[in-house]
């Protein structure tokens, strides 16, 4: 059974869909990107500062699935320039620990309210 996950200290879905969902022990988690969850718009200043608010974000949706980092299985991160790579990383690291998840990053033409990341993830409930 699906069950929809809704956690309050993150941003209110945009769009018509949930901000993760749980089936069969695994948490499929929608992309965040760097919305300050307050007033609904996007964090200032460049990469670092929406990277660290969307895995914030990112981490809130976790917690309102009683998760943490540490439980994420695979993570996909959406750029709109790959030349920003390395801050992204850097952040990235600071939230999880060996053994990391599998990740892709994929650079793309562009992503909701402007923001230059997006992060989604797929977590494994643990028994």
């Amino acid at each position: 059974m699906k069950t929809s996950i809704h956690a309050r200290q993150a941003p209110a879905a945009i769009g018509p869909y949930s901000q993760a969902v749980e089936q069969s022990g695994l948490v499929f988690c929608s992309g965040q990107i760097g919305l300050d969850p307050a007033s609904g718009t996007l964090v200032e200043g460049g990469i670092e500062f929406e990277t660290r608010r969307a895995l914030q974000n990112l981490g809130e949706v976790l917690a309102g699935a009683g998760l943490d980092f540490i439980d994420v299985v695979k993570t996909t991160i959406f750029m709109i320039d790959l030349a920003e790579f390395e801050i992204v990383n850097r952040v990235y690291g600071e939230h999880f620990d060996p053994p990391y998840p599998a990740r892709s990053t994929v650079q793309v033409a562009a992503l909701p309210r402007k923001a230059r990341i997006e992060i989604d993830a797929i977590a494994l409930k643990r028994e």
